[in-house]
């Protein structure tokens, strides 16, 4: 792979990952309530999904659904199912007020818990298997050593996602300060939810 193939490669990159996501409004709406700081481990579980998404495509999984439709829907119903659910908790949720520091005064999450539902974002899309799939073999020179090809793509999608995991980070913090009263939070909520709801039916429609 050529210095400019992999210019290529980051510049796509860097487009894809600062589009919003289920990952992106995962990390923001985790540091509107808990800080940006404190989702750290929010935006880690998002980062370890990627990073294994990537490394099933790499070695062959993506071929393993796309031989076994079945299994594919399996995974998408399931997928679908934990969307719907986030933004049906989302849109029911309380419209607690933001104290002075813009955090929502709710009971904390632990960052094994954090850790845990970003993980269960990132990786409740198989459709990221097939794109990874059809994505990265484009920037790989056949004529060069594979492994060690995968592994800087991989380093370069996973460094830049986290530089876009802290933009949104910081910036849910600072949307925080705009959310102290109760009918900007739940405006802020019922937004937050249908925007996963409609991730969840966009996931519903996909195909292999």
């Amino acid at each position: 792979m050529s210095l400019h193939t992999w210019w290529l490669f980051f510049l796509a990159v860097f487009l894809l990952c600062g589009t919003p996501g289920p990952n992106m409004l995962h990390v923001m709406t985790r540091s509107v309530h808990f800080g940006a700081r404190r989702s750290v481990a929010a935006m880690a579980g998002c980062l370890a999904a990627l990073v294994l998404i990537l490394l099933a495509s790499a070695t062959g999984l993506s071929a393993l659904l796309m031989a076994s439709p079945r299994l594919f829907d399996v995974l998408r119903y399931a997928g679908v199912a934990y969307l719907v659910y986030l933004g049906i908790r989302a849109w029911r949720s309380d419209a607690a007020p933001i104290d002075v520091d813009g955090r929502a005064l709710v009971p904390s999450l632990s960052p094994p818990a954090m850790f845990r539902g970003g993980f269960a974002i990132g990786i409740s899309n198989p459709k990221a298997l097939m794109f990874a799939a059809a994505f990265l073999p484009q920037f790989i020179d056949k004529a060069r050593p594979e492994i060690p090809q995968f592994a800087i793509l991989v380093a370069t999608f996973a460094v830049t996602e986290m530089f876009w995991y802290a933009v949104y980070g910081i910036g849910g913090q600072k949307l925080a300060g705009f959310l102290t009263r109760p009918g900007l939070k739940r405006a802020f909520n019922r937004l937050t939810g249908g925007i996963f709801i409609g991730f969840g039916l966009a996931l519903l429609g996909s195909r292999p």
